[in-house]
């Protein structure tokens, strides 16, 4: 039997040999093997591509670096710290030597029998409070170590020796009113004419206008020195300034007294500046 070829036109024409080939049969089996050969086409299209992409996405994906990992030396396998003995270190610096001994504070007299009649007042033992009232005495604070003869030292070598502290002066305090207040040589009117001839009104607040009244309080001493010289009630810094620097560069007044006696007194005065 001879090869057919089931695709071929003759083979399709034997087929529909006396048939009614305007059917749609005819026509599809005549295109048959157009369409099983787009088919094949499109499968082995497909099986290239499916075969084709993992090779695709491996070239366009860029290769990983793989990251070098550090080994980490934990505390406990490092190598313990030498440790040198006493004997190995060198000192930094050379020693000192040490002091010499102190030698004994006391001196053995060897004693002499007296009569009671020769023994004179200057030669007999005096107690500890005939001793504090001597000022040209002063009992000594060195402690002195050991008391052996071969050692000893006399206590005129040492020259530390307790001396009596200065009083110290308690500041006074000023008094508010007294019996006789401080005042100024020649009186208030003086004292007004004082403070208008040394008065120098500040050119800063002659420009702004600025006037008024600005009350100064001070302590006079019990020797007639202006001291603590405050403001109570200022106007403005400049006039302030001013106001206190006159009054400091004030003479020394006639002192306060109370039962006699100069004692330091507060005492206010009001400075005026006004414009003209």
């Amino acid at each position: 039997m001879a090869k057919i070829d089931l695709t071929s036109r003759e083979w399709c024409d034997l087929v529909f040999e006396g048939r009614n080939k305007a059917y749609g049969a005819f026509e599809l089996r005549q295109s048959s093997p157009k369409r099983h050969n787009i088919a094949m086409i499109i499968i082995i299209v497909v099986a290239v591509i499916a075969f084709s992409v993992p090779a695709l996405i491996r070239f366009v994906t860029p290769e990983k670096v793989e990251e070098a990992m550090t080994e980490v030396t934990t505390l406990s396998k490092l190598p313990e710290a030498e440790v040198k003995k006493n004997e190995d270190l060198k000192p930094l610096a050379p020693e000192t030597p040490p002091p010499p001994p102190l030698k004994s504070s006391i001196k053995f007299t060897a004693p002499v029998i007296k009569k009671d009649e020769e023994v004179s007042e200057e030669d007999e033992i005096k107690s500890q409070d005939e001793l504090a009232k001597n000022d040209k005495v002063a009992i000594s604070i060195a402690d002195v170590k050991g008391n052996d003869e071969i050692n000893g030292a006399d206590i005129a070598d040492f020259k530390e020796v307790v001396r009596p502290e200065a009083p110290k002066e308690e500041k006074e305090v000023p008094y508010q009113a007294v019996e006789q207040m401080p005042q100024f040589p020649g009186g208030d009117a003086e004292l007004m004419k004082y403070i208008q001839d040394h008065l120098k009104y500040p050119v800063i607040a002659a420009e702004n206008g600025i006037q008024g009244r600005v009350i100064v309080r001070f302590v006079v001493s019990k020797t007639g020195e202006i001291q603590d010289v405050t403001v109570l009630r200022g106007v403005d810094s400049s006039l302030d300034k001013e106001a206190v620097r006159v009054i400091k560069s004030m003479p020394k007044w006639i002192p306060g007294k109370q039962n006699g006696n100069n004692v330091a007194v507060y005492f206010t005065v009001p400075v005026m500046f006004k414009l003209m």
